[in-house]
């Protein structure tokens, strides 16, 4: 049976999701870079064949490298594999040193949003003005020659983490400040990339592009923005499905994605290739890609971000309810040489709906909590939220402890509000979306007192 390394670090879909699907491919070998969940454990676990959990101490960079390259060759891999955005440029340059399927050179391009919207301006792919920004005299000098309202970013961030909106020239001190301390805090729960040294001085900044849903979705409810999942085999891009949002929480905050995509069939194919250029501009070889789209007015459209890896929370496991379709699985059988028979087109029609649905403490238009309940999402009664046919799924990995009391809401935080996530499931698209809002808005009322 084949050997696949499991490179662990934070970030990525739920082990107990991700494990089984792998596990179903052959041996399921890991290495723990970082401390492994708890949560989920008694599904994860037994999916494993080994874990190695490495004693830390590593450097970012090489040594990182060649310790994943070590306990590769003495394992025996076949394949290497991780879904987390802070791990996915250090496994790329392990695969390559081993002459394993990987993202190959071009995942530098895909990690760094510098080079990334860079590479897509020389291609012609449509995204919002930028400038780099090394310090606070960089961040006055694209607010002069860029028109804001402007977003302030890490270059090498992930989950919104210290993502913040300027409009004026007195915010540049403030921000250049609270950027810094955002990222320290994402620091100290494990947010660090792994391969890349010194990477929290790398920003940017970009134009908030306007969005609008008018002319796109046939009814009100939906973001302005959305993502395309897929995977590149062999340099060709292989777009699965579209995963709708709803807006955000203030600033940009994700807290629901939903499938099926409800556009109509026209649409989607206009954004399947728009996404297709965007991922084809990165020059990637074999891995999966989560790809970020804002809608704008007259039907025109702007790339956001590629993630080379699989978008996170459970996105590869609505694709898995709605279209049938094993993301992770057809990855890592492609990785191992294996035949994969893909989609002809991105998928459009599906089955039964299904959402992430990422609880922070403000409702879904990011009033936050009036009040900082005791968290116990076990004690609420979720029929009266719910539709009758539909279903919620607690996911063991993202949530708080059970008794915790909730937090203020952070607006610099990004994910590190989410109190909870769960998997719904509805009947249908329109049940969903009505679910994921009853959720956001009703679950501080519903919580015990």
């Amino acid at each position: 049976m084949k050997k696949i390394l499991y490179v662990y670090v934070k970030g990525g879909a739920p082990l107990e999701t991700a494990f089984p699907r792998i596990a179903a491919c052959g041996e399921l070998h890991v290495l723990a870079l970082s401390p492994l969940p708890e949560a989920g454990k008694e599904i994860w676990e037994p999916c494993c064949t080994s874990i190695t959990v490495h004693p830390g101490g590593l450097t970012p960079g090489e040594p990182v490298v060649e310790a994943i390259v070590t306990h590769a060759s003495e394992l025996g891999a076949d394949a290497l594999f991780t879904l987390s955005e802070f791990a996915v440029l250090a496994v790329a340059n392990a695969a390559d040193r081993l002459g394993l399927a990987g993202a190959g050179p071009g995942i530098r391009v895909a990690r760094d949003k510098r080079l990334m919207r860079q590479a897509w301006q020389a291609a012609g792919v449509p995204i919002p003005r930028f400038r780099r920004v090394d310090s606070a005299a960089d961040l006055h000098g694209a607010l002069a020659a860029l028109t804001p309202p402007l977003l302030l970013k890490p270059a090498w961030g992930a989950g919104s983490v210290a993502q913040l909106v300027l409009t004026s020239q007195d915010q540049v001190a403030d921000a250049w400040s609270e950027i810094e301390q955002a990222l320290e805090r994402g620091g100290q729960v494990g947010m660090n990339e792994l391969y890349e040294q010194n990477t929290d001085a790398d920003r940017l900044v970009e134009e908030i592009m306007d969005g609008t849903t008018e002319g796109w979705y046939p009814e009100p409810g939906y973001g302005d923005y959305l993502s395309v999942e897929g995977i590149v085999a062999k340099g060709k891009y292989h777009a699965l499905a579209i995963t709708a949002k709803l807006p955000t929480v203030p600033p940009y905050i994700e807290v629901a994605s939903t499938s099926p995509c409800v556009l109509p069939e026209e649409l989607q194919r206009r954004i399947e290739e728009v996404s297709r250029r965007a991922v084809d501009a990165l020059g990637l070889d074999t891995c999966g890609t989560h790809t970020e789209l804002k809608l704008r007015a007259d039907g025109e459209l702007v790339v956001i971000e590629v993630g080379a890896r699989f978008g996170g929370l459970l996105t590869t496991r609505q694709v898995e309810v709605v279209f049938d379709l094993d993301p992770i699985g057809m990855l890592i059988r492609e990785q191992l040489g294996e035949q994969v028979d893909y989609p002809p087109a991105m998928l459009v029609d599906g089955g039964r709906a299904a959402a992430s649905v990422a609880v922070v403490p403000a409702d879904s238009a990011g009033t936050p909590w009036q009040t900082q309940p005791l968290w116990h999402p076990e004690k609420v009664d979720w029929s009266t939220l719910l539709s009758p046919s539909s279903t919620v799924e607690p996911v063991p990995a993202f949530m708080l402890p059970a008794g915790t009391r909730v937090p203020e809401f952070d607006p610099s935080g990004g994910s590190r509000n989410w109190l909870g996530v769960f998997l719904l499931t509805a009947a249908d698209a329109p049940t969903l979306l009505r679910d994921c809002r009853a959720v956001l808005d009703g679950l501080e009322a519903a919580l015990p007192s």
